[in-house]
């Protein structure tokens, strides 16, 4: 069966920098550490007054197709997942196709284009998409654009403004793929919850210690769906670990419970008994209660096992490395992810290819994803050609009042058109004011 994949990706970060623990935490009066260590975040990334989901979209999607040589011909369908999108009809991907068409011969005419909405797991859902349009062999030889853009912003105040960012990542799913094969075999973890929803309106409704809570569970339940038609998982299964990081303190709690689930009834928990016991089990339990104490005192002495922080720093931490220094991305975060365990392992040397990711996707509402990637032969030299420590170091410094400047020029209920624009453009796309139906006009700069 001929594989089907990600065969390049493209990252595009907001240009502009929040530093949380010398910018943020003074005005919170906050220890910087709460930032740095607690929630795992140095940084935010935020688009300048010229910049929002169609531009940073589209200059991502741009720099694939122009360094693989690719024209719009080469692409049937573009699908952009998003939940900051502003047009409750017509689609991001429409947009961003018109801009392309600006510095490409051809146009997008023949191409499917649609928008995906699911919280942050869109992105993985428009990778399922294309991945079961070229499996159905409508694609006619043809590859397709997934782009996953977001600007993560919270009201201020909000206890989730320090994990804010803004950001794209452009993928080709092609036949073949040079970077990474995705596996046949899904597990879903799926409920109707309400932890993180935006009922018609820009910020969103956060049950902060509810989404915690929620994201675990749905996991978990993703997991065991991922098995029942894959196999049970083992730890030494994975080089790399990405999951969705709405910041890296969620990542830790996730992390101890999927390596906690994989070592049960393995050579590894027999290894660790005489350190912390077996796991407990429900049946030897009165009650529910006394059974998920037991559980919770295991986690805590298998998190301060050198075996489980080996694992963690070779498996887990890699992925958390770009999230670190731009915050959330939402529908791309956990595409970040995967990019950034990949860079490491490039950096490090380590030559991956053939070894599988196990990756975990997730979106309040709520819904998980797992699923397994094998990496590919081409991938050395895709993961090489991102530019994105370069963005993240030329990004402008903003103080708070400018980031409250902004904040305000992003924010639909306000009118802040008149802010000025803090960096130069230049070869990018850039928003370019209004149409005569309100809607955004978009322009490349030189």
């Amino acid at each position: 069966m001929t594989a089907v994949g990600i065969d390049a990706i493209e990252i595009h970060t907001g240009k502009l920098k929040l530093d949380l623990a010398e910018t943020l935490a003074p005005v919170k009066d906050k220890d910087p550490e709460y930032y740095t260590k607690g929630i795992g975040l140095a940084a935010s990334s935020f688009p300048d007054t010229y910049e929002d989901i169609v531009t940073m979209g589209a200059n991502a999607a741009y720099k694939l197709m122009d360094r693989r040589g690719l024209t719009p011909q080469d692409i049937g369908r573009i699908d952009v997942a998003t939940e900051s999108a502003f047009d409750n009809s017509k689609p991001v991907s429409t947009y961003v196709a018109g801009c392309l068409e600006q510095v490409f011969d051809g146009d997008f005419h023949h191409a499917n284009k649609g928008e995906r909405k699911f919280a942050c797991i869109s992105g993985t859902q428009s990778l399922d998409d294309a991945y079961n349009w070229i499996r159905a062999g409508r694609n006619r030889g043809r590859s397709a654009l997934v782009i996953a853009t977001d600007t993560a912003l919270y009201a201020r105040g909000d206890a989730g403004e320090a994990t804010q960012g803004a950001g794209a990542v452009a993928m080709l799913i092609s036949e073949e793929p040079d970077l990474v094969e995705l596996s046949t075999e899904q597990g879903y973890g799926s409920a109707d919850e309400t932890d993180f929803l935006k009922p018609n309106q820009q910020f969103p409704s956060v049950d902060g210690k509810r989404s915690v809570q929620v994201y675990l569970a749905r996991m978990r339940e993703a997991l065991e769906d991922f098995e029942s038609v894959a196999g049970d998982t083992h730890p030494d299964d994975f080089v790399l670990g990405p999951f969705h990081t709405p910041f890296p303190g969620m990542v830790r709690k996730a992390a101890l419970l999927a390596y906690r689930h994989m070592i049960r009834d393995t050579e590894i928990e027999e290894q660790l008994a005489d350190e912390v016991g077996r796991q407990p089990r429900p049946e030897a339990f009165d009650s529910d209660e006394d059974y998920v104490e037991a559980m919770g005192d295991y986690t805590d002495l298998l998190k301060g096992t050198d075996t489980y922080q080996e694992w963690y720093d070779s498996t887990i931490a890699p992925t958390l490395e770009i999230s670190r220094e731009v915050g959330n991305w939402y529908t791309g975060s956990v595409h970040i992810a995967r990019a950034s365990g990949l860079k490491a392992m490039l950096e490090a040397g380590e030559d991956i290819t053939g070894d599988r990711l196990l990756v975990g996707s997730y979106g309040s509402g709520a819904q998980a994803e797992i699923h397994a990637e094998t990496v590919r032969e081409g991938w050395k030299e895709e993961i090489a050609a991102l530019t994105i420590d370069e963005q993240i170091a030329a990004r402008r410094d903003i103080s708070f009042e400018e980031y409250e400047r902004v904040h305000d020029v992003h924010n639909h209920d306000k009118q802040a058109d008149d802010v000025e624009e803090f960096t130069s453009p230049e070869d990018e796309f850039v928003f370019d004011g209004w149409g005569r139906m309100g809607e955004r006009k978009y322009r490349y700069v030189e």
